[in-house]
């Protein structure tokens, strides 16, 4: 299935990233999106115009870098069609340095976007947390949040929802706070994550995560809790695939400048046994999509209900994104329609991996 003409332009979902110079908004979307070293960062220059970019992924959706000196409000911006689309604002504060001005700001902000889209959800990193002790950081983090939800009741948007993160471009924790931000984005993500949770219990998994594989934040993970740790090997998994895929993978030629190239591709697929008796496994769901499991060694010594089930799982994947292109282009009924979301939610049950669940080792076995 090609994602990459799944929606039109007018459909993309737009997340705009707010915050004072020097911040570290356009580290962040160059680490995250663009694969760029976060010590490479150290040499960015300040970001002077609005700078807009188009991510092809698993769902396309456009970035908004603001530089910190552009007044967001100003008249000769058109606020309505600026947040007509966007699904998100994301403001970040550097927390090492004086923040009060920052969050006077993120309240205006909020007090005017309520005005013209009252879907938006609104994200509060509190960035470059690495050089912090964690009691400062839990410390900063409560200071910050109490302050904004004091202002916003007294503009009385108590009802007005903030999430916060401590990042940093330094580890994982950037990674978690923008797949928790793009998991707001995706209407289907109850969907998924009921597919995710099937796919577990049928297999005997202990956790399961589905990366998109460019930017390494996840889309959807189970019910269970997330650990950090698990999330970083199943992170760092991805890295090596790539790497190993691109020296020994096959070669494939790019068809816009005839060059070759080699990287994560289709039926990709890796099992690392790590020394705690936990194994590791990838399977590719699509070019933009990867499947990262983590289970115990005695659950995969006969990985043909694994595969069997990744195969129903991976079906599901592909209806739902169908049904999603779909009503992107108005072939199916709205995605409000509490009809319409009845019937998919029929058919995704109805799906062929709950069949696994009824299927033994003895007959997976004789099958194989």
């Amino acid at each position: 299935m090609d994602l990459e003409n799944s929606l039109p332009f007018e459909a993309k979902p737009r997340l705009l990233l707010l915050g004072l110079r020097r911040s570290g908004k356009s580290s962040i979307e160059r680490v995250v999106f663009h694969k760029m070293s976060p010590n490479e960062t150290l040499y960015l220059e300040s970001t002077s115009k609005i700078s807009k970019n188009d991510v092809i992924s698993f769902i396309d959706f456009q970035i908004w870098d603001f530089p910190g000196q552009i007044d967001f409000f100003d008249s000769s911006f058109d606020l309505e069609i600026i947040l007509e689309r966007c699904g998100s604002l994301v403001f970040v504060i550097d927390a090492q340095d004086d923040y009060l001005d920052a969050l006077n700001r993120i309240v205006d902000t909020v007090v005017i976007a309520s005005k013209f889209n009252i879907k938006l959800s609104y994200e509060v990193f509190i960035h470059k947390v690495d050089g912090l002790s964690d009691d400062l950081k839990i410390e900063i983090q409560r200071d910050i949040h109490q302050r904004i939800t004091e202002e916003l009741m007294h503009e009385n948007l108590e009802d007005i929802h903030m999430s916060f993160y401590l990042t940093s471009i330094y580890d994982h924790s950037i990674y978690e706070a923008f797949s928790k931000v793009i998991q707001k984005l995706i209407p289907q993500l109850p969907t998924l994550e009921n597919l995710l949770n099937i796919l577990c219990s049928n297999s005997n998994i202990e956790k399961a995560f589905l990366f998109d594989v460019m930017s390494k934040i996840y889309i959807a993970t189970d019910s269970s809790p997330v650990d950090i740790q698990t999330y970083e090997l199943c992170s760092d998994m991805i890295d090596v695939v790539i790497d190993i895929s691109c020296i020994y993978g096959p070669k494939q030629e790019n068809e816009e400048n005839g060059s070759e190239n080699t990287s994560y591709g289709t039926d990709t697929y890796s099992v690392i046994h790590l020394a705690n008796s936990m194994v590791l496994y990838l399977r590719e769901v699509n070019e933009h999509l990867a499947l990262v499991c983590f289970l115990r060694e005695e659950n995969f010594e006969k990985p043909g209900l694994l595969d069997y089930n990744f195969a129903c799982f991976k079906k599901a994947i592909e209806e739902v994104f169908e049904v999603r292109r779909r009503l992107a282009q108005g072939l199916l009924p709205d995605s409000d329609d509490v009809p319409g979301n009845n019937k998919l939610n029929e058919n995704l049950n109805s799906n062929n991996i709950e069949t696994a669940s009824t299927i033994n080792n003895s007959d997976i076995t004789s099958t194989i």
